[in-house]
């Protein structure tokens, strides 16, 4: 499977020969074109080559100067797509925190069945205010982001009440790791792990924690984030990136299944997340 950014590329470049295409079948040069549209020749090339991405008024103007307006919305949606499979951290989260939180609350309103895996942080459904803002202020100092943790924090809880409004099903895969990993002090990370220990217990929700001894069939992953069963949220360092074709989707899943296969429940996973508390002190 090629990367997400090779593949939002590869996407982009898609668009661009639809909007070569268009001009060829219109019977105008790039010179005329670029006149039709009230801009340089050389914006029409980079356009056509993928080396500019073209703004939703660029493909109206395009699409009416070949005398096909009619193609405009199919092409704008084509193009934001793109745009939106792999899009950095740094795009996102230019103007703080707490916008990115509140963006993906439709989202999370409309899904009803969640698919998680964390292998590095406490999942975001169930982190506790200490945790977050923990977590949050050693990203914002990493990114250098403006400081809003303290309303990032406030959105965070708040995208985090669908656990508990009902209609929904949760089935959530931590690695034993994040019950080791100090985000924040051993008072912070000891009342993290017992909110585990309370949500756990919500008959929506399924938390199965992969030991460190397990026989794997799958290696730790990167954290993602399953909805529906029909798009895929995977967060990089540098990037995040949403999946959607079918055959990636299915690919998350098959991992999630392999993952899941190894993962203790129950009792057994209470004794992890207890045993990590007893570590604390």
């Amino acid at each position: 499977m090629s990367s997400p950014s090779s593949k939002a590329q590869e996407a982009r470049e898609a668009v661009a020969v639809r909007l070569r295409e268009m001009r060829l079948d219109a019977g105008i040069t790039g010179r005329e074109l670029a006149v039709r549209c009230g801009w340089s020749e050389s914006k029409s090339s980079r356009i056509e080559h993928a080396k500019t991405p073209p703004s939703d008024a660029d493909i109206r103007a395009w699409c009416t100067a070949c005398g096909m307006p009619g193609n405009a919305d199919d092409l704008i949606a084509a193009n934001r797509q793109a745009d939106s499979m792999y899009v950095q951290w740094k795009r996102l989260q230019r103007t703080g925190l707490r916008r990115l939180q509140e963006s993906g609350v439709p989202l999370y309103q409309q899904t009803r069945q969640f698919h998680v895996y964390c292998s590095n942080v406490v999942p975001g459904f169930f982190q506790t205010p200490g945790y977050a803002t923990a977590l949050l202020t050693s990203i914002a100092q990493f990114r250098g982001t403006p400081d809003d943790v303290s309303d990032a924090v406030k959105a965070r809880m708040s995208r985090s009440r669908v656990i508990s409004e009902g209609g929904r099903r949760f089935a959530i895969l931590v690695e034993e790791a994040v019950l080791r990993y100090r985000i924040g002090s051993a008072e912070i990370m000891a009342a993290q792990l017992g909110h585990l220990l309370s949500v756990m217990a919500l008959p929506s929700i399924s938390l199965g924690i992969i030991p460190f001894t397990a026989h794997r069939q799958a290696w730790p992953l990167e954290t993602f984030t399953i909805f529906d069963g029909q798009r895929v949220h995977v967060e990089t360092l540098s990037a995040a990136i949403k999946e959607t074709q079918p055959s990636d989707v299915s690919l998350y899943l098959k991992a999630f299944g392999n993952l899941k296969d190894v993962a203790v429940y129950g009792a057994d996973a209470r004794t992890l997340i207890t045993s990590g508390i007893n570590a604390l002190s």
